[in-house]
């Protein structure tokens, strides 16, 4: 196979960039030119992996644009949803894992649901394509690997006529719910499209006819066992999930064992400001610390400095940190307490760990529904959350066999994906094939 140049586009989160890590260093292993491509502010933190970062876009923050665009008085995000999304019928048709009752999904509802994401979305995205598609026409990439929000990505590949996957390390719920909304309007017709009609701006000024492949990738990679995934590409290459956290030194209280059941609880609240979605605070923390002190447990609990400090008290039993690898941690822990971040799930799946959620993260239905069919652990919303009910969770967790061997079930599947090193041969087959279409039909490199 001749060398390939891949460009690898991420939204400027660490929480994306390192789903893709492993499967970026697994194709410069084997030899081929790889780049990282997004947000100029994030340059350092892909520099920080090794990788070669190509920064494109404005010099503003993500945390600067939204608060630009919202404005300077701008309340917080109400963290209600709207009365139809509340309602347990449309959460379970949403997120059911299969056909049946997403049927009956309204169109007007799904494409409220939808426009809610899109703001966001194209804020993440405009800022990037005109100087993406600038740099991929001078280096002209083979192939382009996007992760799920970095939609500016499928546009550059189509214009420079490369081959354009998708790498997920979670579900996928944008393209589950267009999809739904399309198939909805197929049989009540309702909004337009205005996804389509993103990609079609785009492709208009840059001379190209609009494909659904510019919004899907010609395929996928996905690190959820084939059973779990909301909506697989036809051509979904499935991927063993290998942790990344990023720059790490292991603890030195690591090297000795546990003295108790070692539980993570780890909620992602080194956050960011302007996301203002339902997270844990402070005073959850604490509610949960004082319910657990007295349980035979060895606490691990990861925490900023700023949050750490405004503590009332830390029991004896627990150790508050700000940082600790998951995967160094994770093999020594007995359960693992979460908001479902991709991070925090796919980690524990693959080290076969019990998981307690509390829901936090955009597809942590899929995700309790993932648990409870598989034994590996439990989840809850926050208006569920409580000491005592957390309590009685991890005695639970830490007593029943059943739950570490549906962990172990869960792992057992997605330890029987193929490795970021066995997939580069496959990705190799799709850019050469995507070649030869593209040079003998319509179309060529921009």
């Amino acid at each position: 196979m001749n060398r390939l140049r891949v460009l690898l586009v991420t939204g400027a989160w660490k929480s994306h960039l390192y789903q893709m890590v492993p499967l970026a260093w697994a194709l410069q292993s084997a030899g081929h030119e790889v780049r990282v491509a997004a947000d100029r502010g994030f340059a350092g933190s892909i520099a920080e992996t090794g990788l070669i970062a190509v920064p494109v876009g404005s010099d503003e923050s993500l945390a600067e644009r939204f608060q630009r665009a919202r404005g300077a008085d701008a309340p917080k995000m109400s963290a209600q949803v709207p009365a139809f999304m509340a309602g347990t019928h449309f959460q379970d048709a949403l997120f059911h894992l299969g056909g049946g009752p997403r049927e009956e999904l309204n169109p007007e509802e799904l494409a409220f649901l939808l426009a809610t994401l899109l703001p966001a979305m194209w804020m993440v995205n405009d800022e990037m394509v005109e100087d993406l598609v600038d740099y991929c026409r001078f280096w002209q990439p083979d192939l382009v690997l996007r992760d799920v929000v970095a939609h500016a990505g499928g546009v550059a590949a189509d214009v420079v006529g490369a081959a354009h996957g998708r790498v997920m390390g979670w579900n996928d719920t944008f393209h589950r719910v267009r999809r739904d909304l399309l198939s909805a309007q197929r049989r009540r017709p309702a909004e337009p499209d205005h996804v389509r009609g993103w990609y079609e701006g785009w492709a208009e000024q840059y001379g190209r006819p609009f494909t659904e492949e510019t919004i899907t990738g010609q395929f996928a990679v996905n690190v959820l066992p084939e059973r779990w995934r909301l909506e697989p590409h036809d051509r979904t290459l499935s991927m063993r999930y290998v942790p990344f956290n990023g720059p790490s030194v292991v603890p030195s209280w690591l090297t000795e064992p546990p003295r108790a059941p070692r539980v993570l609880m780890t909620f992602g609240i080194s956050r960011v400001e302007w996301v203002d979605a339902v997270e844990m605070t402070r005073d959850h923390v604490q509610e949960m610390l004082d319910a657990a002190a007295d349980l035979d447990v060895e606490l691990i609990v990861t925490l900023p400095k700023e949050d750490r400090d405004r503590l009332r008290g830390v029991p004896k039993n627990t150790r508050v940190v700000e940082f600790v690898p998951m995967n160094v941690l994770l093999p020594t822990c007995t359960a693992v307490i979460h908001h479902g971040g991709a991070g925090c799930f796919n980690s524990a799946m693959v080290y076969g760990i019990p998981q307690i959620i509390v829901e936090g993260s955009v597809d942590a239905i899929a995700k309790r529904r993932m648990l409870h069919e598989t034994g590996a652990g439990v989840s809850l919303t926050l208006d569920a959350f409580s000491g005592p009910v957390m309590r009685d969770h991890i005695t639970s967790l830490i007593k029943d066999d059943a739950f570490r061997e549906g962990a172990e079930r869960l792992r057992q599947e997605a330890l029987g994906h193929p490795t970021p090193d066995e997939l580069v041969p496959e990705l190799e087959r799709i850019a050469s094939e995507h070649r030869a279409r593209r040079s003998g039909g319509a179309g060529s490199r921009g």
